[in-house]
């Protein structure tokens, strides 16, 4: 399993209209091999600013990487330059590759 994490400073005053951005925005995830999950978080305000994280799962990196250089990324991400103003800076990505896993069918 291999996460991808990008996460954004967003200003208060923006934070409502970025969640909508996000809300309402064509993903092109389930067309990809590989995919598993997105989800888009909500963190904590500090300082006037909230803190979000987009966490997508893959199968593995290299599914991961093939979504970077897709079409259905370039598609994806097409007006992502308009919305550069809403968030402070560039987006930070961490990527992991997961070691173990534990979940709740495990349990017993």
């Amino acid at each position: 399993m291999y996460l991808a994490m990008n996460r954004f400073t967003v200003p208060l005053e923006n934070a409502s209209e970025f969640e909508n951005l996000w809300l309402s925005r064509e993903s092109r995830l389930q067309e990809m091999d590989g995919f598993v999950s997105f989800n888009m978080l909500r963190g904590p305000e500090e300082a006037g600013s909230v803190l979000f994280a987009s966490h997508t799962i893959w199968a593995t990196e290299a599914h991961f990487r093939a979504w970077t250089t897709s079409a259905e990324f370039r598609a994806s991400h097409a007006r992502a330059g308009d919305t550069r103003t809403l968030y402070v800076g560039t987006p930070k990505f961490e990527g992991f590759t997961s070691i173990q896993e534990i979940n709740a069918l495990q349990a017993t």
